[in-house]
């Protein structure tokens, strides 16, 4: 009866005032881009919803994905989740294996037909017939098609589920395809990063338990919350990018003072996802903080798009030429001022980025 459950109810008998229960509304309404009104009626929602059935399925992954969400810093973020959701399998956090395991996912599936969510992370190989990943006795492609058959829901977490990622990269030995290639009659929404954000993930189920769908999701089925904004646009660093101030390697004066990572890689004027603003680890940093330029792991394809520490205009847009001739053009400033030629390179890159953006739209049409 579990799934009679209230999650009020769970979270008085654990000693979680209603007080906490807004406060973590308005955490989750604030992250989603909601309007202020909005964390009440959730925390309403919530309190007197069942818990969420969740059938968590791992693939072609590293665990990462789990990872990212159980080590979460968030104030009561791990807690929270649990609460709020009704963890029916999940390989690695489950006590049970073997038969048991199986049998309590058949259980859940059975109890909870056509209402629960199935979380996916990792890749699902296709090539002869997905017989290179398996689990009890079946391959990962048969159990994705029986277990989401009658899901509510599915959520592909990480971006090996949401794109294919590292196991789908070139020469892609075991067929991997993205979680939305096999499943076609069911909403799925991708919360695509290597790992994803843990809010990002929490935020989205969440959001479903609350309003019983998915929330607004972008052209690759990214929440829009989450996925919005590049992180270029609202990088800490964008001041020095605006001024043409980029460093010219890791152990320059630019990089010691802080400034744009544009010209040793960094791919955040093409990489949308919450890591400037929602930060790791508690809020504490994100890569480009700590000295590192964005690898644009959130993105379609992102290992196979040439080296982590080129400029866009070398690497991530391949054979798109568009980037590359605009941020030349943007260097070239000839005998101009200084200030002059930097006004010029940003236009150029700002070009780019507009342009970059919009082939990737159409990549996916």
């Amino acid at each position: 009866m579990a799934e009679q459950e209230r999650i009020g109810d769970l979270l008085a008998a654990r000693g979680i005032s209603r007080r906490a229960l807004l406060k973590y509304a308005g955490y989750l309404a604030s992250a989603l881009a909601l309007p202020p009104m909005a964390s009440r009626a959730m925390a309403e929602a919530l309190a007197n919803s069942p818990r969420q059935s969740v059938i968590w399925l791992s693939f072609q992954e590293c665990t990462g994905c789990t990872e990212s969400l159980t080590r979460s810093f968030s104030p009561t973020i791990e807690d929270m989740i649990f609460d709020l959701i009704s963890l029916d399998y999940h390989e690695t956090l489950m006590a049970a294996s073997g038969t048991p395991a199986e049998e309590a996912m058949a259980a859940a599936m059975e109890a909870n037909k056509g209402k629960y969510v199935v979380v996916v992370d990792g890749s699902v190989s296709t090539l002869d017939g997905g017989v290179y990943s398996t689990n009890a006795g079946k391959t990962n492609l048969q159990t994705l098609k029986d277990v989401t058959a009658n899901a509510a829901a599915v959520i592909s977490v990480g971006s090996c589920a949401a794109f294919g990622g590292i196991p789908g990269a070139n020469p892609n030995p075991t067929g991997a395809v993205p979680v939305a290639d096999i499943v076609t009659d069911k909403p799925v929404v991708n919360v695509s990063g290597c790992p994803p954000i843990p809010e990002a993930i929490a935020g989205t189920v969440a959001y479903f338990v609350t309003f019983g769908k998915l929330p607004e999701l972008d052209h690759l089925n990214r929440p829009k919350a989450f996925f919005g904004d590049s992180i270029h646009d609202r990088c800490y660093r964008r001041p020095f990018y605006d001024k043409g101030l980029f460093a010219k390697s890791f152990d320059d004066e630019g990089a010691r003072n802080g400034w744009c990572l544009y010209e040793v890689g960094c791919k955040g004027p093409v990489t949308y996802n919450a890591c400037a603003t929602l930060k790791w680890n508690g809020g504490v940093s994100f890569p480009i903080q700590s000295g590192h330029g964005c690898l644009g792991c959130s993105e379609p394809n992102f290992w196979d798009r040439g080296s982590f520490y080129k400029p866009l205009s070398a690497s991530v847009m391949g054979n798109r030429a568009i980037l590359g001739g605009a941020a030349v053009a943007g260097v070239a400033a000839g005998g101009a001022s200084a200030w002059l030629a930097r006004r010029k390179r940003v236009a150029a890159l700002e070009a780019a980025e507009a342009a970059a953006k919009q082939a990737s739209e159409k990549e996916t049409q």
